[in-house]
C-alpha cells in the first residue's frame, strides 16, 4: 500500500508501471491501425499524437531512474538495476521510439516533400522499435500489470494523487495534441486508397 512515507525509487516505479499499464492500451490501439495504415491512415496519425505526452512521460520516469541509479544515488543503487538484457535494449528501445515518431510527425507535416525516404525511414525505425519493445515488454508485463493494480487500488494519498495526475494529464495533452492535430490539413495522402 502506498504511503506518504513511500520512498522515490517506489513511487518512480509505480509512476512507470501505470504509465506503461496505460501504453499497452494505446500501443494496442495503434497496432490495429498498422495491419492496415492505408485505410486507417487518419487514425494512425490521431493515435500517433495522442501516444506522444504518454510516451515522453514514460521516457523521463525511466530517464530519471537510470540518471539517480548512474549518478549514485544510494536508495536507486539498492533497488538495483534492471536486468542485464533488459539494459541492453534499453538505448535501442529509447532510439527507435524517437526516430518513429520523429520520422511519423515529418511525414504528417511535410508528406513527401523530401521524399519517400521519410517513408522508409519510418518503416525502418518501426522495424527497430518492434522487437526490441516487445522484448520490453515481455521482460516488464506481468510487474506492469502487478504494479498498476496496485496502484489503481492503493489508499489515496498525495503521491498517488500527484502520478494518477501525470498519468491523466498525459493523457488528456494527448487528446488536445491529437484534436489540435486535425487543423491541419497533412499532405501525406500517399497510402490512401482511391
Amino acid at each position: 500500500m502506498a504511503s506518504s512515507n513511500e520512498s522515490g525509487v517506489a513511487a518512480n516505479e509505480r509512476l512507470t508501471t501505470l504509465t506503461g499499464g496505460l501504453l499497452l492500451v494505446l500501443l494496442a490501439l495503434m497496432g490495429i491501425t498498422v495491419l492496415s495504415v492505408r485505410r486507417l491512415l487518419p487514425e494512425h496519425f490521431l493515435l500517433g499524437f495522442l501516444l506522444i505526452p504518454p510516451v515522453a512521460l514514460k521516457l523521463v520516469s525511466t530517464g530519471y531512474r537510470f540518471w539517480r541509479y548512474y549518478t549514485g544515488d544510494s536508495q536507486y543503487r539498492r533497488a538495483g538495476p534492471p536486468e542485464l538484457l533488459l539494459r541492453l535494449i534499453a538505448p535501442i528501445v529509447v532510439i527507435s521510439t524517437v526516430a518513429v515518431f520523429a520520422t511519423g510527425i515529418e511525414l504528417w507535416l511535410f508528406g513527401l516533400r523530401f521524399g519517400s525516404i521519410w517513408v522508409e525511414a519510418h518503416k525502418l525505425s518501426f522495424g527497430v522499435w518492434l522487437p526490441a519493445t516487445a522484448i520490453h515488454v515481455l521482460g516488464h508485463v506481468s510487474r506492469t500489470g502487478q504494479g498498476a493494480l496496485e496502484e489503481l487500488s492503493a489508499f489515496r494519498s498525495r503521491t498517488t494523487i500527484t502520478r494518477r495526475s501525470l498519468v491523466v494529464g498525459s493523457l488528456i495533452a494527448g487528446v488536445v495534441l491529437a484534436a489540435a492535430s486535425l487543423t491541419y490539413a497533412t499532405p501525406f495522402i500517399f497510402f490512401r486508397d482511391g
